[in-house]
């Protein structure tokens, strides 16, 4: 969100300079009254701040209702296009897309019922969900932005920042409860080994592996499993 963000930005500042140097630009293309868009193209693309900028029907503004539904689908639809792009964008970039998360299921020694330990078949099968999972998470991020922006935060943050605070704080809490739970229960340590360790703490794309596996472990029927030389499997076997 922060990147569409910045587009959206560039694009007002870009209007703001063809205000200041062009003195003939047309009033389709941008009407300006003292530094502030009040009409035309840049407007339209002008994203949604507050309650003030579209709640005529309290009073806030005076643009015609029309144009002020057509803003607002613009901003909508900007952000929710642009969180999707962004997120394959972000996915790929990152190393968790379907290519990078096969590879790091393969390197840990776990595999899916039915299929060979292959690389490329656990591809195919991650295939069928993250793109799918990233363009949904993004665009639902974008209307959550939006919205937010719209409706209003206490303290009256964008809905960027309520995002990002949010997820932080949620980061955070996450990495103090791993912590927790290895203080307090050193079996758990004991018993996952270097294997938890290193695949936990090793870096934020092993994290958010983590996450994924868990998550698709309750969703997808063919659910990835330990092979025979997983540590926990081991465990097991020189415990039971």
């Amino acid at each position: 969100m922060i990147l569409v963000r910045a587009l959206q930005a560039n694009i007002q500042f870009l209007g703001q300079i063809l205000n200041n140097w062009w003195s003939g630009m047309p009033l389709w293309l941008g009407e300006y009254t003292q530094g502030q868009v009040t009409g035309g193209l840049f407007w339209y693309l002008a994203p949604i701040q507050s309650r003030q900028d579209w709640m005529w029907f309290l009073g806030f503004t005076s643009q015609e209702p029309l144009a002020i539904t057509a803003r607002v689908l613009i901003d909508l639809t900007f952000m929710i296009a642009g969180g999707a792009v962004f997120a394959i964008f972000w996915v790929e970039t990152t190393g968790m897309g379907p290519e990078a998360t096969a590879r790091q299921i393969q390197n840990s020694g776990m595999q899916i019922p039915g299929f060979r330990r292959n690389p490329q078949v656990i591809e195919k099968v991650m295939e069928r969900y993250i793109p799918q999972v990233t363009v949904i998470g993004g665009g639902l991020v974008g209307l959550l932005a939006v919205l937010a922006n719209m409706l209003g935060t206490i303290g009256g943050v964008s809905g960027t920042g309520l995002l990002l605070t949010v997820s932080i704080t949620y980061k955070l809490y996450e990495e103090i409860a791993e912590e927790q739970l290895m203080e307090m229960h050193p079996m758990m340590r004991q018993m996952f080994g270097d294997w938890w360790c290193n695949l936990t703490h090793q870096s934020q794309t092993s994290s958010r592996f983590l996450k994924f596996f868990l998550w698709i472990n309750t969703r997808v029927p063919a659910v990835v499993t330990p092979t025979h030389t997983h540590p926990l499997r081991l465990w097991w076997q020189r415990n039971r």
